[in-house]
């Protein structure tokens, strides 16, 4: 009867201790690192919450060295209690890149690790360079992008280099050899990469004098 006792006296004393504590659950923030955003703004998002996350105000981008992009915070705004769960997804990418949450880091338990980090991953978008062909009545063309050949066969009427270009560099397409009896040119042929795929780049073959 004793032990019964003391035992109810603890668990009372227990219970007003973490009532005079303001309840009986730890708190926390989900913080979190974003490495290579160069555009902004990025917002996350997860219970009901969102951050917005803007790339460092020192950074003139485009920069093709991620390793040399500082990497920025964020915290979302409201603590959660031990045991809930989360699930950090984009609410917004940002402009000219993409972002991704390496998996088993975007949903977890308040509580699970020793240390809350969500790490976001960005990368500038890459973009495929393409066009048209006309006249192209043999075989031996090859074309030439930033290193990158494309040999095309007779009768092609499209082309796309399997190399992609990054958003911000630039791109030139010319011609490497001619096909035997030919002369082609290039038309639009050289900018610099933007949001989409190039494909307004126009061969054009005709018989050589």
């Amino acid at each position: 009867m004793k032990f019964t006792s003391m035992r109810s006296l603890l668990a009372l004393g227990l219970a007003l201790t973490l009532t005079a504590c303001g309840g009986g659950k730890a708190t926390y923030t989900i913080p979190g690192t974003v490495s290579n955003l160069q555009y902004g703004p990025l917002v996350l998002t997860t219970n009901g919450m969102d951050v917005t996350v803007n790339p460092s105000s020192t950074l003139v981008p485009p920069v093709y060295d991620a390793s040399k992009v500082p990497a920025v915070t964020f915290e979302f705004p409201k603590q959660l209690e031990y045991g809930d769960e989360y699930v950090v997804t984009f609410k917004q990418q940002p402009p000219h890149q993409n972002c991704s949450i390496p998996q088993g880091y975007e949903h977890d338990t308040v509580g699970h690790r020793a240390v809350i980090n969500v790490p976001v991953n960005c990368f500038l978008q890459a973009h495929a360079v393409g066009g048209s062909v006309s006249g192209l009545t043999a075989d031996g063309l090859v074309l030439v992008n930033g290193g990158g050949t494309l040999p095309l066969a007779s009768g092609a009427t499209t082309f796309t280099f399997a190399n992609t270009v990054t958003y911000g560099q630039t791109y030139g397409v010319t011609v490497l050899s001619n096909p035997t009896g030919l002369f082609c040119t290039v038309a639009n042929g050289a900018g610099t990469m933007q949001d989409a795929d190039v494909a307004n780049i126009a061969v054009t073959c005709v018989p050589s004098a």
